[in-house]
């Protein structure tokens, strides 16, 4: 392949070939939203179990109640910070491997069958289509630069 790194925006080569990585903008990792939960039970049950003590005996039980919910609206968010698409362009085959809530989907393409598309108007999604299969990418990245992706895709499986 006569490709260069400058000549993609989203693109890395290597020696096996071209990847696209597209994941979700993740402002806090996994790790660190379980270290601001234990932190925040830890406050939370200190001042519910010292106004218990006191005589307050409703606050404990809603301090539990509301550090359940806030727990599974975090356990929802983490779940899906790590939610990734990634496109791989292997020894004539185009890759596309979609992974959400830990679940990997992948679908190969032949390169010389693959078709790009944007799919509905205005830059929504990208479609791959081929061999009978179709995917729809594009999630993590902003409506305006989908049809640049578009381009250096159909760019590399034209090996210019």
């Amino acid at each position: 392949m006569s490709l260069t790194c400058n000549a993609f925006r989203f693109a890395t080569q290597s020696e096996e070939g071209v990847e696209w990585s597209l994941k979700r903008n993740c402002s806090v990792t996994p790790a660190q939203l379980g270290g601001l939960y234990a932190s925040l039970c830890a406050v939370s049950l200190g001042v519910a179990g010292f106004l218990w003590s006191q005589g307050a005996m409703l606050v404990l039980p809603f301090a539990v109640l509301e550090l359940v919910a806030v727990g599974a609206a975090f356990l929802v968010y983490a779940r899906h910070a790590a939610d990734s698409e990634r496109i791989r362009l292997l020894d004539g085959r185009l890759v596309v491997e979609q992974e959400t809530a830990g679940r990997v989907k992948r679908s190969e393409f032949v390169r010389d069958w693959v078709q790009i598309e944007p799919h509905g108007g205005d830059g929504l999604m990208i479609e791959v289509r081929g061999g009978g299969q179709t995917v729809r990418l594009g999630r993590f990245l902003r409506p305006e630069l989908r049809p640049v992706l578009v381009r250096e895709i159909r760019q590399a499986l034209r090996g210019a």
